[in-house]
């Protein structure tokens, strides 16, 4: 399981010019998910991710986490996180889970997060096309993978 976080003043997304998800001051979150993630890989990212001191204290130092600053969240599903660009120029898409696995998983990352935050978590639609905007804070922009847990 991997996600991109993105630190944001506000974000939203739009399915079909209809706003199904919009945040404020918290973090964009793009999660892809291949085909060996289990809810594991979910709670270890979720913790990691709202831990992470990334937002500024007093002093203007990223010493503060999603939970210090009591910030929100829109998750956004993203397969092409799992891009393998190993060979010729067309990503292939082989490690991404499938929707029998990955629809599950990311209802799982969402409902944990709702209760780890205590509030409702915005996010997209699975598997729909969709039109993300965010006015990105810093910017600040951070990868993380639950197979590569360094």
């Amino acid at each position: 399981m991997r996600i991109v976080i993105q630190r944001v003043a506000q974000a939203a997304v739009k399915v079909e010019e209809k706003v199904v998800g919009s945040i404020g001051k918290g973090l964009l979150v793009l999660l892809g998910i291949e085909h060996e993630d289990d809810l594991s890989d979910a709670e270890w990212l979720l913790n990691k991710l709202i831990h992470l001191r990334i937002f500024n204290d007093e002093n203007e130092v990223m010493n503060r986490a999603l939970l210090d600053v009591e910030g929100e969240l829109l998750v956004i599903s993203q397969f092409t996180l799992m891009a393998s660009t190993k060979k010729g120029n067309r990503p292939s898409y082989v490690r991404a889970a499938t929707h029998d696995i990955a629809i599950p998983l990311y209802e799982q990352f969402i409902e944990l997060a709702t209760q780890k935050l205590g509030k409702k978590v915005a996010k997209g639609i699975f598997g729909a096309d969709m039109k993300v905007s965010l006015v990105n804070d810093g910017p600040v922009t951070v990868i993380i993978d639950s197979k590569n847990r360094e």
